[in-house]
């Protein structure tokens, strides 16, 4: 059976194949009532595209990766994280309540860092190493030396339960100094989180607070990879989680246990910020870490510790008490970060 045309009506229909020919080429070519019309036609058409749609829908599900780790510690979907965040396009300057959300390759990161760049501003970089994390310390002070505020006075305070793990001393450059402030041993992780806050009160109480203006508070396990320059210099300064980057309010694992003091209701928060870089002026830094402190001491009183340790009474301390400047998720990456795409890395967490 083959297919013709009337010359006249411009009409397809089916005509017999000669003898010898497999009739199962053709199913479609006759109906009960006789040969197929071109609206049949047209129907057996795009019942065959969806079938192979479908098919290729299929093949490629099987492909889709599983979830990020973090989607599936917090509870979220990652599919629909992703959807979010894809929509979000345009780099926002400004937070709601004003205050600049700072990519630094825009000119308004420029104009900040002009503002700053005459003054001889003194500034604080610290981490608290304990443990195993001392073999993060050099290669955390090298790239900072290299692109954390390049030409400013910059001392590097390094919080250890074990002064020895930094022999022998790194050496830095013309106005960086590094200093070891020895704390009291810190075993195991969750008891690290629970002091930290308290560790950085004591520390900014003495000797910081006599020392330098900011003071800026950064995991050691991560590493400066990227210019970091006066653009982040504000009163009190917060940087966006990584991987909760424009995601909806309803995804963030703020403390959702009532009797915890880091709770935070529905109608409350509006960004996730990472524990992993925060600062500002000595003076906030300090009423941050004691108000921290007090919350989490509150907590322990309670038998209680908040889903997120330490991060979750950070975003309650910043909920109530809005940052100056927030930072964009540049400056806190993840190596496996769902940040957006195109924007550059400049601190990147091993973790």
């Amino acid at each position: 059976m083959y297919w013709q045309k009337y010359p006249a009506t411009d009409k397809a229909l089916c005509v017999y194949p000669p003898a010898g020919h497999n009739m199962a080429l053709f199913p479609f070519c006759k109906t009960a009532t006789g040969p197929v019309t071109r609206w049949q036609l047209v129907l057996y058409c795009l019942i065959f595209s969806l079938i192979i749609y479908f098919l290729n829908g299929r093949e490629a599900a099987v492909g889709v990766e599983s979830p990020h780790p973090i989607f599936r510690a917090w509870g979220l979907d990652r599919e629909r994280a992703m959807r979010d965040m894809t929509a979000i396009k345009a780099t926002a300057l400004e937070t709601p309540w004003g205050a600049p959300l700072v990519w630094g390759d825009t000119q308004a990161s420029a104009l900040r860092r002009a503002r700053f760049a005459q003054r001889g501003i003194r500034i604080g970089l610290l981490a608290l190493v304990v443990g195993t994390y001392a073999r993060f310390v050099q290669r955390f002070i090298t790239s900072a030396e290299t692109h954390f505020l390049p030409g400013q006075m910059v001392t590097y305070y390094i919080l250890t339960d074990n002064p020895r793990t930094l022999d022998p001393p790194i050496e830095v450059g013309p106005d960086r100094w590094l200093k070891v402030v020895p704390v009291a041993e810190l075993p195991g992780w969750e008891s690290l989180a629970r002091r930290r806050m308290a560790l950085l009160a004591d520390a900014i109480r003495n000797p910081i607070g006599s020392e330098v203006e900011y003071i800026f508070c950064a995991d050691i396990d991560q590493e400066f990879v990227a210019p970091v320059g006066e653009e982040i210099l504000g009163d009190l300064v917060a940087t966006l989680h990584p991987e909760l980057y424009g995601m909806p309010r309803k995804e963030f694992p703020y403390e959702i246990k009532e009797v915890s003091s880091a709770w935070v209701e529905e109608d409350e928060g509006d960004y996730y910020y990472t524990s992993e870089f925060y600062g500002g002026l000595v003076s906030e830094m300090y009423s941050l870490a004691r108000a921290g402190s007090l919350l989490i001491l509150r907590d322990q009183a309670k038998g209680v510790m908040a889903r997120g340790l330490e991060e979750s009474y950070l975003n309650r301390y910043l909920i109530d008490k809005r940052p100056t400047c927030v930072l964009s998720p540049e400056y806190s990456c993840w190596k496996r970060a769902l940040a957006p795409d195109g924007h550059v890395q400049r601190l990147v967490s091993s973790g």
